[in-house]
């Protein structure tokens, strides 16, 4: 009775918490806001400046006594206050869009393998944030929801899914994770990638934003048709400005080395899968899903390795947004699939 009569006045918030960006899907209309989860702070008077897009816009270009700060590194809560700060803001923006009397009931996504004092770390900072009630789900399983694999039927899948901070392989069968594995290797690594190459080979200092830039611009895995990209940057030698141009080759082959990680971190999970799962997996196909899919040629690359049918999901970076939205809509039915609520995780 009290959940149909919180459904009248307050809203079901679902939240993609990410390391590079953070989605929020609001019930009745979808996803809402779609901003880096970047915080800007004045360290003299420890005040919020500016969260997100604005915040983003001054990583690398802050006097000081203003830094912008990523409290998440890796999938986990870096800096706990700012966390808080961030999820208020984006948690009010979200409840602006449709006014309610309640607090918000929310769902969170977080790394498969995050353990029970991230996970309660998580859970604080949503619910003083101002969340009612806070759930939190496994992206990978929050990804296989949003687009509509059969996880509660006898039938394994594997969700790959390629963040910014990390990469979470998951092999789902009957509601659950049977087995699944972390991985440091994501888009920030590979951007971490770009740098050093480009310190190394050309002599030049770019910066963070730049080196994305150059992965969405002209990164690919495998030879395919030819990108050059114009990068500004520092020249070691001289101090001064320089410009260089960049193939789609010399980021392959930065990018190669972690690559060739991922691939290994997969064939580690499949060797472990059990037979009668691997055979579905051969049957169904791996999905790939978050940012990481979107790099060119990936999904071929890895199909070839593997010798398993790849697919990349469509929008693939708003998949488990919309997997958070799907459990919001149907809470009973996708009970099994949160990972801990409440009374489930341990006391502060």
């Amino acid at each position: 009775m009290f959940d149909k009569f919180y459904k009248l006045i307050s809203n079901d918030i679902g939240i993609d918490l990410g390391t590079s960006n953070t989605l929020v899907y609001l019930k009745g209309h979808g996803i809402v806001i779609n901003e880096p989860s970047v915080v800007a702070v004045n360290i003299k008077t420890n005040q919020i400046l500016a969260v997100g897009i604005k915040a983003k816009e001054m990583l690398g270009r802050t006097p000081g006594h203003i830094k912008a700060v990523r409290p998440l590194v890796d999938g986990v809560i870096s800096d706990f206050e700012v966390t808080e700060e961030m999820l208020s803001y984006l948690i009010n923006k979200a409840d602006k869009i449709s006014k309610k009397l309640a607090r918000p009931r929310v769902v969170i996504g977080i790394p498969s393998g995050t353990t029970n004092v991230e996970s309660r770390a998580v859970y604080d900072a949503a619910h003083s944030a101002g969340a009612r009630e806070v759930f939190l789900v496994e992206e990978p399983m929050a990804a296989a929801v949003g687009i509509r694999l059969p996880i509660k039927e006898p039938v394994g899948s594997m969700v790959i899914d390629i963040g910014g901070g990390t990469t979470d392989i998951a092999v789902i069968s009957l509601g659950g994770i049977v087995k699944s594995k972390n991985l440091k290797i994501a888009g920030d690594k590979l951007n971490n990638d770009i740098i050093t190459y480009m310190r190394d080979e050309f002599k030049i200092l770019i910066g963070e934003r730049t080196a994305e830039m150059v992965k969405i611009a002209i990164g690919s895995v495998a030879p395919g048709i030819y990108m050059e990209s114009q990068v500004h940057g520092r020249d070691l030698l001289t101090g001064l400005p320089r410009a260089v141009v960049v193939t789609d080759a010399d980021i392959r082959e930065a990018l190669s080395l972690s690559i060739r990680e991922l691939v290994e971190g997969i064939k580690d999970m499949l060797e472990t899968t059990p037979p009668e799962i691997l055979s579905d997996i051969m049957h169904t196909g791996i999905t790939l899903s978050g940012g990481g899919a979107l790099i060119s040629g990936l999904a071929e690359f890895l199909q070839k390795v593997l010798k398993i049918p790849v697919y990349v999901v469509e929008d693939p970076l708003s998949a488990v947004a919309r997997g958070t939205g799907v459990i919001l809509d149907n809470m009973e039915f996708y009970k099994e699939v949160l990972i801990s609520n409440q009374n489930e995780l341990p006391p502060r």
